[in-house]
């Protein structure tokens, strides 16, 4: 994990536990009886560690999401928020001069609101978060409205078009510094339900009835959130299609890929759109690997 990550030591279930006495019901040992975990395959399990991470750590005092929907993994959440910091601090000062405040677009927020949390909580970075499902805006804004800071520095947005990413959210005179996007990862239902199968297959816990199927399946995430027609590939081609329109309103795009062959495709959109700078940022947590692509229309050298 990044060096600045404050789960990089594990989970502390002692002080969770003082933040969120709930989560104490779903605390069990782990396969060699040594250490405390949760069941990862039980949503509501995942969701209380999430209430408890937002409580002890970013001070966080309301958060809740309907059934159904994507409860994110905090940990590796926060480490694209702290990679994304990096990219700022070697961005030349001319672009980026001291006490600059900070503008960021969340593209596909989802009803946790997970990433301008934490963008605000660790370096009081402005976000604007956007999505096309109105239940995830509504109770994105019901989890910001209950807390002033939060409030004061996010702004929820509709995407009131499908089609468009950019379109539609960033207005004329607004200037982001960075972009981010946790992707719709897989091309359509049926993908989505095998990654979804093969993920709960992997912590142990195989499905033995359709009941289990859709429980899991719920807790994967609604359908703009896991899969799109043609998958990550096509949703990111799309994203850097429209990035060439806002140019200039934006200092660097960036998008987590999931699929380490498809960075080649990106990269060669991204020169054929006129991109003056590329980066592929390698995330690690744990035995998993994951990355993000940045790109920038501007002089950064």
């Amino acid at each position: 994990m990044h060096k600045n990550n404050r789960h990089k030591q594990g989970y502390n279930f002692t002080a969770l536990v003082k933040a969120h006495p709930d989560l104490l019901q779903f605390i069990i040992k782990n396969q060699y009886n040594n250490q405390d975990t949760i069941d990862f395959a039980n949503p509501l399990a995942v969701k209380s560690l999430n209430l408890s991470l937002l409580k002890s750590e970013y001070h966080v005092k309301f958060w809740d999401i309907p059934d159904g929907y994507l409860c994110p993994a905090i940990p590796g959440r926060v480490d694209y928020i702290h990679h994304l910091h990096d990219l700022l601090v070697v961005t030349p000062k001319a672009l980026l001069p001291d006490k600059t405040r900070i503008n960021v677009l969340d593209i596909g927020t989802g009803a946790s609101c997970i990433y301008p949390i934490l963008g605000q909580r660790e370096y009081d970075w402005h976000f604007v978060a956007s999505d096309v499902d109105p239940i995830s805006i509504k109770v994105a804004k019901h989890i910001i409205s209950s807390d002033k800071s939060l409030d004061r520095n996010i702004n929820c947005r509709l995407q009131p078009n499908s089609n468009h990413i950019f379109n539609g959210i960033i207005a004329e005179n607004e200037f982001y510094h960075l972009t981010v996007c946790n992707p719709p990862f897989h091309s359509s239902l049926a993908e989505a339900s095998k990654g979804t199968t093969r993920k709960l297959k992997n912590l142990n816990k195989g499905i033995n009835s359709s009941k289990n199927q859709e429980k899991t399946l719920n807790f994967g995430g609604q359908k703009a959130e896991l899969w799109c027609p043609g998958g990550e590939l096509t949703f990111i081609g799309k994203m850097i299609k429209e990035s060439k329109t806002f140019q200039k309103q934006v200092l660097w795009f960036t998008c987590l890929v999931s699929k380490k062959d498809h960075l080649s495709k990106l990269k060669l959109s991204l020169k054929k759109s006129d991109a003056k700078q590329i980066k592929v940022i390698d995330m690690a947590q744990g035995q998993k690997i994951s990355r993000f692509i940045a790109w920038s229309f501007y002089d950064i050298n």
